[in-house]
């Protein structure tokens, strides 16, 4: 059982995939995630928000020029629902500065030891390294992908024959754990 957020937490999710991530924060703070946003409309992420009764913010980026455009509008379509901490789970775009100077902190779950393996395929790429081990960071957001500062850590070996699948088997529960104590963690500032 997760610790309970302080009266008045709000946050939102940014999710771009299947949610697992959005299902641990879902599972513990049902009062206090308020929207779910994002950029692909099909994402099984947006069911399980509908299912739990959370808004969801679709902003598709085929309908804009630029990034900034994008993110301008989805800010705002955040912004609406009066969150003071925003959780890329899964979310799969980079953002411009136009939206991470909007909100007070933005979360991000990362599936290696930053910083190694920053940016995409981070779990394909440490397998095709040879490394023995890999993990999870926890980190807030900055304009440069992956480089902010980091909340936690937590290692997670990776194990002979193991694939893609088998090392995201083992490390989705680390990072939901992590994720789910970093946004209690937030909310009374120990971080």
């Amino acid at each position: 059982m997760s610790e309970r957020l302080p009266a008045g937490s709000r946050f939102a999710v940014l999710a771009s995939g299947s949610g697992t991530n959005l299902q641990a924060l879902l599972d513990a703070y049902p009062d206090g995630l308020v929207v779910v946003a994002g950029d692909r409309k099909v994402a099984f992420a947006f069911e399980r928000a509908r299912r739990a009764g959370v808004p969801v913010e679709h902003v598709d980026p085929a309908g804009f020029i630029s990034r900034e455009d994008y993110d301008r509008e989805l800010a705002d379509r955040v912004a609406a629902h009066d969150v003071s901490l925003v959780v890329g789970a899964g979310y799969m775009r980079v953002l411009s500065p136009i939206f991470l100077e909007r909100f007070p902190a933005i979360l991000n779950v990362h599936p290696s030891l930053l910083p190694e393996f920053r940016g995409l395929d981070a779990v394909r790429r440490a397998l095709e390294a040879g490394v023995g081990e890999t993990g999870v960071t926890l980190h807030f957001m900055v304009e440069e992908v992956d480089a902010g500062p980091i909340v936690a850590q937590e290692r997670v070996l990776v194990l002979p024959g193991d694939t893609e699948d088998t090392l995201l088997a083992r490390l989705h529960p680390v990072e939901h754990r992590l994720l789910v104590g970093a946004v209690a963690d937030y909310f009374w500032g120990r971080v």
